[in-house]
């Protein structure tokens, strides 16, 4: 599933037999959840000289250990998102 943005991929993109891509509709956000979430993970990067990629992914991998289950819910918890059957 790709979200049909230009510079995800080579124009020329060699698909094997038995995959097919599929794509999502423009400016559809809310179909890729995850998409909510690079604002709170981009926090500790935003205006900062980053010196190498080590620095970048422990800085991004400290940010992620930090984020918890309220913070991510209210970022994807969506009104029309189905909701999981509660047991009666």
């Amino acid at each position: 599933m790709l979200d049909n943005a230009g510079w995800h991929g080579p124009v020329d993109l060699a698909v094997p037999d038995g995959i097919s891509l599929v794509f999502l509709p423009p400016y559809s956000p809310e179909l890729q959840p995850a998409e909510h979430l690079w604002s709170l993970v981009d926090e500790p990067i935003v205006n900062r000289h980053v010196v190498s990629l080590d620095e970048l992914n422990a800085t991004i991998a400290e940010r992620c250990r930090q984020l918890d289950a309220a913070t991510l819910q209210s970022h994807t918890n969506f009104h029309w998102w189905p909701k999981p059957i509660q047991p009666s």
